[in-house]
């Protein structure tokens, strides 16, 4: 019992450099996490919601991630898959419950006409595979290069580069077909 005790000043110590180490790591890649987030969710509080549970569970695993200097691209993939869990949920959900359609009508505004653009362009990225859309979003609306993206899921150049000409491809087709479809009312 007693060299438990002697090591415990030792234990802390390395838990309180541990937890500056996550703190100062976490402080780099909120902002990120948060809009990776948004990216796939878009609403605001369900993307706060959803990047603070990646920073609990992050916090909760921090200790047994190997290479720490990969942290960026954990929590990016984290926070990615728990924005897809909630978007599912959500979904299901909704399919769950009843409700009246939304109304139609009124005249059409220059606002409502980017708003249906907006939500064609996100129906489109939404039906990608997984990986494709990924870099989409984090290449071609977050704006980072093919490097940092290669780097955040851990992934060659090569296959970056791939993947977004393989979805900005299907985006193409899927966004040509939905302009020649008048949008549902």
């Amino acid at each position: 019992m007693h060299e438990r005790v002697d090591r415990l000043p030792g234990l802390l110590r390395v838990d309180a450099e541990l937890e500056r180490e996550f703190e100062t790591r976490l402080r780099d890649s909120s902002t990120l996490a948060f809009r990776v987030a948004f990216a796939v969710l878009r609403h605001r509080q369900d993307a706060e919601d959803v990047a603070q549970e990646a920073f609990v569970k992050a916090y909760r695993s921090f200790r047994q991630l190997r290479d720490r200097d990969r942290f960026r691209g954990w929590l990016v993939r984290l926070t990615w898959r728990l924005a897809l869990d909630r978007r599912r949920a959500d979904r299901r959900r909704l399919a769950r419950e009843t409700g009246d359609p939304p109304p139609s009508g009124g005249p059409v505004t220059d606002a409502a006409i980017e708003r249906d653009r907006a939500d064609r362009l996100w129906a489109a990225i939404d039906s990608l595979p997984e990986k494709l859309r990924v870099v989409i979003v984090l290449a071609n609306i977050e704006g980072h290069d093919i490097a940092e993206v290669a780097r955040l899921l851990d992934v060659p150049p090569g296959t970056v580069k791939s993947r977004l000409f393989a979805a900005r491809q299907r985006l193409k087709e899927q966004l040509t077909c939905m302009m020649s479809v008048p949008p549902a009312r």
